[in-house]
């Protein structure tokens, strides 16, 4: 059975103080679940926030990672780094990584077997811009981002892989996703990968939404069969909306 997770991405927001207090209302108010439920805050915070939850459900994550063991990349943090602090996972492919950094899929394909390689789970980003859905190039450019970044991988590393579906037109757009839409595309991308692979691993992999999920709105997209959870942005900075999304799934 697919593993539901809810993850909450902090991006560039809270402070050390912030992060230990919104953490601490979040272990207050969490919800009895069954779901796996992550956080990523920014990777200064990580080691804090580890130790703060060492007595949690709620898993600490990191926003990104490097590909290189080490050596003259400014500014970057490694596998071995984010295993060092406790970090298990890491979101890799997130829509403004490949917008503002300019990461290609061929970069992204490096990230993903760098993190494989050293046991850190992926939680893999993709998604078509605006003008991809209105073009109706959606699918196809969903497709090439897997294919590019994972396709060559081999069936066994797919255990450590989840997906993250991002309809980056439908995030601070103005455009709205439905959860119709949601479950078109989320149907698609599995029936590519068991093209690819087969049916038992498409079976298996979690695919998470990642198109601005509220609380208004997340128990109707939680409900569509190939949904198995969201990757959350904002609504994740505010302990009650995260909470009420945690209880939707």
């Amino acid at each position: 059975m697919r593993k539901k997770i809810v993850a909450g991405n902090w991006k560039m927001n809270k402070n050390l103080e912030q992060t230990l207090t919104l953490l601490a209302e979040l272990s207050a108010k969490l919800p009895d679940t069954k779901a796996e439920v992550m956080v990523a805050p920014t990777s200064i915070n990580l080691l804090s926030a580890v130790r703060n939850l060492e007595n949690s459900t709620i898993e600490v994550i990191a926003q990104n990672m490097h590909f290189a063991e080490s050596g003259a990349y400014t500014g970057e943090i490694s596998a071995d780094m984010l295993l060092s602090v406790g970090i298990q996972t890491a979101i890799i492919g997130h829509s403004e990584r490949r917008a503002y950094f300019g990461e290609s899929d061929e970069i992204l394909a490096q990230k993903v077997k760098a993190a494989l390689t050293n046991n850190i789970r992926v939680m893999f980003c993709f998604g078509e811009e605006l003008e991809d859905r209105k073009a109706g190039n959606h699918f196809a450019i969903v497709e090439s981002q897997l294919k590019n970044a994972l396709f060559s991988l081999d069936a066994s590393a797919w255990s450590n892989i989840v997906l993250a579906y991002e309809p980056v037109w439908a995030i601070g757009t103005g455009e709205t996703a439905s959860p119709d839409q949601a479950q078109e595309m989320h149907a698609f991308i599995r029936k590519t990968i068991a093209e690819a692979y087969d049916s038992a691993i498409a079976d298996q992999v979690s695919i998470l939404y990642g198109g601005s999920v509220k609380p208004a709105n997340a128990e109707e997209i939680f409900s569509k069969p190939d949904v198995d959870g969201g990757l959350i942005g904002g609504a994740s900075l505010k302990a009650d909306d995260f909470v009420d999304i945690i209880k939707a799934i």
